[in-house]
């Protein structure tokens, strides 16, 4: 340790690579100017930023910044201990791998997919934003091809978050295509981070929603295969810090005004069939004829698309 050196002229030294910078910020979930504040002196950081910066702050400068943090902050000494557990505090615990093994098992092949998802989900909500600074977390499957072999979108199916978005996303049943960063991370078979609106992956996914400033994508993988993405979201910038396919070949999919007016009639396709079926006397699973139902969607969107371009 450097003779006569402050926790904040190490901080500074650390800052001084804007990657760090910016990586701590995005830890610590502040604006990357508090840290240089905190290194000149200009404020002084929270109890919690303190024990964040401890957890955060590279490996090889965390046992000098400790020592250096306690010559200003003496009380800070019972957090730090707190701290040398952090990481094994946040193991996921045996317990939850069993919760989620014993919801496939025990559940509804029909219910299986939303139980097992929101379980997952929920855990990864409270996992990867603890500080609750906004993070939203959806699935979206791939639609399953209904007159040729190619997958030609996505389909958002659930989704949870944490404020300023609803605890239970509402979404808009929406299909995505390869000009999402969900379709174009299943495209190219591995995730991909957008860490702001603009500049990144030399293009730019243009479904942002409102108070989104970052998103990944990342392929979810069944069987050998892709069988749909998990998309998250985040009100930070750069808050998120990278599989082969053979059977998808995403298409643009239309505008969210021109979805909507197709989307809005589902409801009643699917009473149709159902009552069709009902007169008929035939049996009728519910999840082949919604599945069957958004097939049909889906054609006609990506039909009406082509035309438009004709």
């Amino acid at each position: 340790m450097e003779s006569g050196q402050t926790w904040r002229e190490l901080l500074g030294e650390i800052i001084a690579d804007s990657h760090e910078r910016q990586r701590l910020a995005t830890s610590l979930g502040i604006n990357p100017l508090s840290l240089h504040r905190w290194s000149q002196s200009e404020t002084n950081p929270r109890l919690q930023n303190l024990q964040g910066l401890i957890k955060c702050v590279a490996p090889k400068y965390r046992t000098r910044l400790v020592q250096l943090l306690l010559q200003e902050f003496p009380d800070l000494a019972i957090a730090i201990e707190g701290a040398d557990h952090v990481d094994a505090a946040e193991k996921i615990p045996t317990e939850f791998y069993e919760s989620v093994l014993d919801a496939y098992t025990q559940t509804r092949k029909d219910l299986r997919m939303f139980t097992v998802s929101n379980r997952v989900l929920n855990k990864a909500l409270a996992q990867l934003d603890p500080n609750r600074l906004g993070l939203a977390l959806s699935i979206a499957v791939c639609m399953p091809p209904l007159t040729d072999r190619k997958v030609r979108s996505l389909h958002e199916v659930t989704g949870v978050a944490t404020p300023p978005w609803q605890s239970t996303l509402t979404l808009e049943a929406l299909f995505l295509g390869i000009e999402s960063l969900a379709g174009y991370a299943v495209t190219k078979g591995r995730s991909f981070a957008a860490e702001n609106r603009t500049g990144q992956l030399g293009f730019s996914p243009v479904r942002w929603e409102e108070g989104e400033e970052s998103a990944v994508a990342c392929p979810i993988w069944f069987d050998g295969r892709i069988a749909g993405c998990l998309i998250a979201s985040s009100t930070q910038s750069g808050y998120f810090l990278p599989f082969r396919q053979d059977d998808i070949e995403l298409l643009p999919m239309p505008s969210r005004t021109i979805q909507r007016g197709k989307v809005a009639e589902y409801r009643q396709r699917l009473s149709q069939i159902i009552l069709e079926a009902s007169r008929q006397g035939q049996p009728i699973s519910i999840e082949e004829t919604e599945r069957h139902v958004w097939q049909q969607l889906e054609e006609e969107l990506l039909d009406q698309l082509l035309k438009s371009k004709e």
